[in-house]
């Protein structure tokens, strides 16, 4: 039998509920709950881990389930989504799957994801100054998330795609000792 990789399931999935949610036109509400449930993953990955458990009976994990999709007020094409990955065991998967719908929706929806790195957590003024500069730079639609790393000591370091701007302090700093280096 021939192995898959990770990588391709998660895109086949995420394809998948992307065409489903399409299809039954609730494309907004299920990108809202790939959300809530990201957030909810990046918090604290125990479901995934107890919905894995070889040794829990699957229908106290469809119990589960059914019980935190409905806490979460998921829809129902997601609630089904999420049961189709438990009964293919593709729970473990989920992150990644959940990432790349996110991916797959600002493609379709011709939006530009963009990774700012900075010093510290830039000010809601300063977010839709840069929201601005961005969109009427590249004249589409960004999603913006950010990474706060005070390594960077201060400005911003930009990543769209394979592009990058860095005109973080921290880089000049690196900019300058490498040209006082080289004129020793």
């Amino acid at each position: 039998m021939k192995k898959v990789s990770k990588a391709k399931i998660a895109i086949t999935y995420a394809e998948a509920l992307l065409e489903a949610a399409q299809d039954t036109k609730s494309l907004k509400k299920v990108f809202a709950d790939v959300q809530i449930l990201r957030n909810v993953l990046a918090v604290n990955n125990d479901f995934v881990a107890y919905m894995t458990n070889p040794l829990w009976p699957e229908t106290d994990k469809n119990k589960v389930l059914g019980d935190v999709a409905k806490k979460m007020k998921l829809s129902a094409d997601m609630v089904n989504f999420l049961n189709v990955l438990q009964e293919n065991r593709r729970l473990i998967d989920l992150t990644a799957i959940l990432d790349e719908f996110v991916h797959l929706y600002y493609k379709t929806n011709n939006i530009v994801e963009v990774e700012v790195g900075s010093a510290k957590k830039l000010s809601a003024s300063q977010d839709k100054k840069l929201v601005t500069v961005l969109e009427k730079l590249l004249a589409k639609k960004v999603a913006v998330s950010y990474n706060v790393n005070p390594d960077l000591i201060g400005g911003l370091r930009i990543c769209m795609g394979s592009e990058m701007f860095d005109d973080t302090v921290a880089s000049k700093l690196n900019r300058l000792e490498i040209m006082m280096k080289g004129e020793e």
